[in-house]
């Protein structure tokens, strides 16, 4: 009488990447997540397809010295993700998929998701830049492009440019719905970008109170090349994930974002609660209406439904 149930390939694993050799980097807020030189991502990605998980997502540890005010490293062919890319498919081909993040924070001074013009991103101008990031990552194997800028028009820009330039097969997956919510500082962590922000992002994420909006941002996103949406975070907008589902036809993601991992690690590990809130939450996701989530509990979690 299950209504719902989980399986390894609902889940997408979040993996970090770090500058370097033989490293592996603890992140002081998300317990159990580390950043990986690339000569050690192999024993991730083995783990990953032996767990039957579907895709890895690709998120950069950037060097401080390579950002500046423009993110140009966002563009080098030998940042830490197209070195990652040129890696994972010469070793594993087509056994895994790969999701990369389609946005400038982990290459910017400043740590926001475009080009900044004293508070303000500048939506247009970051297109241009994100077009070309888009481009450069599908030319180096990706399988899914995720833009998660959250700058309006974009999606159709980044289709036109891939199909003119032949990856009409490569797949995007949109932050259609990413909220300027108070649960991503552990993954600022991650990635780098912890204490660079002075402003905040409430010009170009959504505002948590609104719905309607998420609606509207879906099908702008749809109606420009979007294969897939993606709502973020998670947990406290089981609500959006619901009326998405409802309302448009595609396939549905959700990102268990940092905040929310940390929260339900620590309270495992004072055992306030046990570990089988993890498949109950995650249950939850699927209960909405989630086709698939992007969890650091991945593995974890494949583990304990074999």
């Amino acid at each position: 009488i299950e209504e719902n149930n989980l399986t390894s390939s609902d889940f997408v694993l979040p993996l970090f990447l770090v500058e370097g050799k033989n490293k592996k980097q603890s992140i002081k807020s998300m317990p159990g997540v580390y950043r990986y030189s690339l000569d050690k991502i192999n024993f991730v990605v083995d783990k990953a397809i032996k767990s039957g998980l579907p895709m890895v997502a690709l998120f950069p540890y950037t060097n401080p010295r390579k950002k500046n005010y423009l993110g140009t490293e966002s563009l080098n062919e030998d940042n830490l993700v197209c070195k990652a890319l040129r890696s994972i498919k010469k070793k594993y081909k087509n056994e895994i998929g790969i999701m990369c993040d389609v946005a400038l924070d982990p290459y910017t001074s400043h740590g926001h998701d475009g080009l900044l013009r004293g508070k303000y991103v500048l939506n247009d101008e970051t297109i241009k830049i994100l077009i070309n990031q888009s481009l450069l990552q599908a030319q180096m194997g990706c399988d899914v492009l995720a833009p998660s800028d959250m700058m309006d028009g974009r999606i159709g820009e980044i289709r036109k440019s891939l199909d003119k330039n032949g990856f009409n097969m490569t797949q995007i997956l949109s932050y259609a719905v990413k909220y300027a919510s108070s649960f991503y500082g552990p993954f600022r962590e991650a990635v780098g970008t912890k204490g660079l922000l002075k402003t905040d992002k409430k010009n170009y994420q959504m505002d948590f109170r609104n719905s309607n909006e998420a609606l509207r941002e879906v099908a702008l996103d749809i109606k420009e090349g979007a294969d897939m949406v993606m709502i973020k975070p998670g947990m406290p907008y089981l609500d959006i994930i619901r009326d998405i589902k409802e309302n448009f036809k595609l396939p549905v993601m959700a990102y268990q974002v940092s905040g929310e991992y940390s929260i339900i690690s620590y309270a495992i590990k004072k055992k306030l609660i046990n570990e089988e809130s993890i498949i109950e939450i995650l249950n939850s996701f699927k209960r909405a209406g989630a086709n698939a989530v992007v969890t650091y509990f991945a593995n974890h979690v494949a583990k304990i439904l074999k």
